[in-house]
């Protein structure tokens, strides 16, 4: 605001978050029935924007079987004790961006 005393004048700053990319891609995991399944994935930024983890087309949820974390730029998914029904591509998205596995 730029006040003079009998006139005011105002004006607004708007940023925009630049968009995270992915820098450090999903890699293919092998591993046994019953065992544990960790992929990672590394964003260029912390972002506020949303992330997804995908098993197939399905959209998955922090859960007794699925741990999601996020630890600055690193974001991982737990699949816990796998079975055969896990089997398939595993996704991650944030904005624009993907990587699967």
């Amino acid at each position: 605001t730029c006040d003079t005393g009998d006139q005011q004048s105002t004006a607004a700053v708007h940023l925009k978050e630049p968009a995270a990319t992915i820098v450090e891609r999903l890699k293919d995991v092998t591993t046994y029935e019953g065992e544990d399944a960790v992929f990672e994935c590394r964003l260029s930024r912390e972002t506020a924007q949303d992330a997804q983890w995908f098993l197939g087309d399905v959209p998955l949820q922090s859960n007794e079987m699925n741990e999601i974390r996020v630890q600055g730029t690193r974001h991982s998914l737990i699949l816990r004790k796998v079975t055969l029904e896990d089997c398939g591509s595993i996704s991650f998205k944030v904005g624009q961006h993907s990587s699967a596995a």
